[in-house]
């Protein structure tokens, strides 16, 4: 195939697509709204999935694709865009997965963010959590509060990524991004050596386990806004999360140390919008209040939801299914979409 991997990319991103897939037996294909989309070309070859796969990759994450048959990593090429790579092996050859990071960061009335999220940044300490599936758009969200925060605010921002996805520049405040493997070896040791860096807000990437969990609620606990993202499709399930990594003996502890340091969690999600123009975002908002606090430490999680519904208008929390409601009557959803998702 003559075309190069930044042909490709730009190919991908003159359709709007977000993702773009690299595999043998098949031509390359764009995720386009959430649906792949095969481009009009002939099917890869291995070879040609490794040439393209290898043609942005360093000489030091070549080793280590090869010794772990998988890597995680990003790039920027210069007038289109940042991407994220994923490469691994399928049935003895290489593939790959580029997702697109744009240049730009999105403001808040870009993005459609609750006026809550704003007032979220605002906050001296506590720990923010940003949920939801892959691809939801969880990173997107992340990078504008702390766009937000580096713009408004004079604090050191410290940055723990696997990889780095959105480059924040220096605006009021001193931004530095460290990148698994590239600036640390480990997640631990760069979580252990946050807090001898003097940082006022600490951007933790996905917290994958206990260790991760546990280092992220210290932070936070030690007087540190601290921001991470986890997997999960609801503040309950989020709020479960956290404390069934750990050991029984230890969950009092950790549900009392929560319900101190929790300051928000964004659950969110796409949707396919009603007018068939790209994708509209809906997000669950929770904001401790006294009430939930106490049902985290007494282990109510079930009741959470409750007082999430009746905190709409004082709080400004919402549930998935009033956010639902909400895009529906905008009219950026359709009603089939709404009780497809709803709970």
């Amino acid at each position: 195939m003559s075309l190069s991997l930044s042909d490709l990319l730009k190919r991908m991103l003159e359709m709007q697509g977000s993702d773009l897939h690299v595999t043998t037996n098949s031509p390359p294909q764009v995720r386009v709204h959430g649906h792949l989309v095969p481009l009009d070309l002939p099917q890869l070859t291995p070879a040609e999935t490794k040439q393209l796969a290898y043609s942005v990759m360093t000489d030091s994450q070549k080793h280590r694709f090869e010794e772990n048959m998988e890597l995680d990593f990003s790039f920027g090429l210069k007038g289109l865009a940042r991407f994220r790579a994923n490469l691994f092996n399928q049935r003895g050859a290489t593939a790959a997965v580029f997702r697109l990071i744009p240049f730009e960061i999105k403001s808040f009335n870009q993005l459609g963010l609750p006026a809550i999220v704003s007032k979220l940044c605002d906050k001296p300490r506590g720990l923010v959590l940003v949920t939801g599936p892959t691809g939801s758009g969880k990173s997107t969200t992340l990078a504008a509060m702390i766009d937000k925060i580096n713009t408004e605010r004079h604090d050191h921002i410290l940055t723990i990524e696997d990889p780095i996805e959105f480059v924040h520049m220096n605006k009021n405040c001193v931004v530095n991004q460290r990148e698994l493997h590239a600036d640390t070896k480990s997640f631990a040791d760069a979580l252990r050596a946050a807090l001898r860096e003097d940082p006022d807000v600490v951007l933790i990437g996905e917290m994958r386990d206990l260790e991760t969990i546990e280092s992220a609620l210290r932070i936070a606990e030690t007087g540190h806004l601290t921001f991470g993202t986890l997997h999960t499709n609801s503040a309950s399930s989020t709020i479960n999360r956290i404390i069934d990594v750990f050991p029984s003996h230890q969950q009092p502890q950790i549900r009392a140390q929560l319900s101190l340091v929790l300051e928000g969690i964004l659950c969110q999600s796409l949707l396919h919008r009603a007018d068939s123009k790209g994708r509209a975002m809906c997000m669950e908002v929770m904001v401790p209040n006294a009430a939930i606090r106490n049902l985290i430490r007494e282990d109510k999680i079930h009741q959470i939801y409750s007082a999430m519904q009746s905190g709409q208008d004082k709080f400004g929390m919402q549930t998935f299914n009033q956010a639902l409601a909400t895009a529906y009557f905008q009219k950026q959803i359709t009603l089939e979409v709404a009780v497809a998702r709803s709970s």
